[in-house]
């Protein structure tokens, strides 16, 4: 039976993580885990909720090495939490927060908790091997209904993909970097990008998930260098407008929405260092890499292929064990190399133009003075020739909507200029930093309707 090992980290003494700034050793993080697999209630479903990235990362070990399941669904709300008791109806809830109101049996996770210090600092230094074909995790996206669709995920899928893609991200050169990350462990580019890699590639993770500019900075200034933070691009953003001193970061990695070319720049000047952008989806994994700033080419995995058989591109080989479709416009311009030109259901056309709303997206949020911008499509208003219409929400203090307009008229063609264009104080975007389409066409609507005269 081939087994991966659940850690790469070959001393007892190699630090995994760091929680406040104090480092944890690897040694301490399996007794930590093994004490906590022996705990579990006996059912193979665990919904892993907790905050705190090391917390959730134990809970990811107990569960592997007592062979049970990880849920790691898109959101918590009452109806996708009964949406999963009815999928695995043996799930409990394992949260480290004293008052979480989710509705299923919860085991409480506290951040200190016993464990004979003694016994692990005596017991022989043992790595568990994970059997390949064990199934690890359970992830889940929502589809068009905004029913969770799952997607199980092995052992050895998780691990291939991480140990191929280690070396893209020059994080495989033997140095011990630290991982930061502002997206949740529980959010599919967050489990790989921050708990995975550390795990499977010899790092080491920060415990924290900061959010604003000052906490982020705060925790990048508690961990040793190399450090790399983990991100997305509404978090650049934010970043970049802000006034914080920001302590030496020597990667930075982006992912779960598009990043123009010209924040990548921006962000590489301001904080002298390099920014790497991955593609991948729930279905596949992480495939893709590119140096944003230089290139607009993707390079993909080591043994990941891509074709296009009757305008659907597929993505196999590598860590994707079976063929599977992709959702993205994508141009193969080599073996290893291809152009995205947005997603199959993010393309609009207006009076007979066609455009994507990843490209008029990034023109707006390209306009100096805009925090955060997004195009929707007023699906149920058209103008006087019946043309369907495209509105807009944008967070740009200090600036108007007829500036903003202005400036849109000189980069996309006029057919697609917002009408409304709304000044909002932000978007409703959600843990990960992304938009769903049915939260923002919600939102869109609220805010119309509080525009209009009484």
């Amino acid at each position: 039976m081939e087994t991966i090992a659940l850690l790469s980290h070959t001393s007892p003494a190699a630090i995994i993580a760091y929680r406040g700034g104090v480092p944890v050793t690897a040694r301490e993080f399996l007794a930590d885990a093994a004490y906590l697999a022996q705990r579990l209630p006996d059912s193979r479903h665990v919904l892993n909720i907790c905050a705190d990235r090391y917390c959730f990362t134990v809970g990811l070990a107990a569960c592997l090495i007592s062979q049970r399941v990880s849920l790691l669904p898109s959101t918590h709300t009452p109806q996708v939490i009964a949406q999963l008791a009815a999928f695995a109806p043996d799930a409990f809830c394992l949260t480290d927060d004293p008052h979480c109101d989710i509705g299923l049996p919860q085991v409480y996770y506290p951040e200190e908790f016993p464990r004979s210090a003694p016994a692990a600092a005596a017991a022989a230094f043992s790595v568990p091997g994970i059997p390949t074909t064990q199934l690890a995790a359970i992830v889940f996206t929502s589809g068009s209904t905004g029913t969770p669709v799952p997607y199980k995920k092995t052992w050895g899928l998780l691990a291939r993909c991480i140990q191929n893609g280690a070396p893209r991200l020059g994080l495989s050169d033997g140095r011990s970097h630290t991982l930061i990350g502002t997206v949740p462990g529980q959010h599919m580019y967050g489990f790989e990008s921050t708990v995975l890699l550390a795990l499977l590639s010899g790092n080491a993770f920060s415990a924290e998930r900061p959010f604003y500019p000052a906490d982020i900075a705060a925790a990048v200034k508690l961990v040793p260098q190399p450090r790399v933070l983990v991100t997305t691009p509404i978090h650049l953003r934010i970043l970049l407008t802000s006034e914080v001193e920001f302590p030496p970061v020597d990667l930075v990695v982006s992912a779960t929405a598009p990043l123009s070319r010209e924040l990548a720049r921006d962000v590489e000047k301001k904080y002298q260092t390099s920014l790497l952008e991955i593609y991948g989806s729930t279905e596949t994994g992480q495939i893709a890499i590119r140096r944003t700033a230089e290139t607009a080419a993707w390079r993909l995995w080591p043994g990941v292929r891509l074709s296009v058989v009757g305008g659907q591109a597929y993505a196999q080989g590598g860590h994707i064990e079976q063929m599977t479709p992709m959702c993205d416009v994508i141009e193969i311009t080599g073996t290893e190399e291809f152009l995205l030109h947005g997603r199959t259901a993010d393309l609009v056309n207006v009076a007979g133009k066609r455009s994507s709303f990843a490209y008029l997206n990034s023109q707006l949020n390209a306009i100096p003075g805009v925090v955060d911008g997004a195009f929707f499509l007023r699906e149920d208003s058209t103008g006087s020739a019946g043309v369907a219409r495209l509105g807009a929400v944008v967070v740009a203090p200090g600036l108007s909507a007829a500036a903003l307009t202005e400036q849109l008229r000189q980069r996309i063609d006029p057919v697609f200029l917002p009408r409304p264009l709304l000044l909002v104080e932000e978007l409703p975007r959600n843990a990960t930093g992304k938009l769903p389409q049915q939260a923002l066409q919600g939102f869109a609507e609220s805010q119309m309707r509080s525009a209009d005269p009484p």
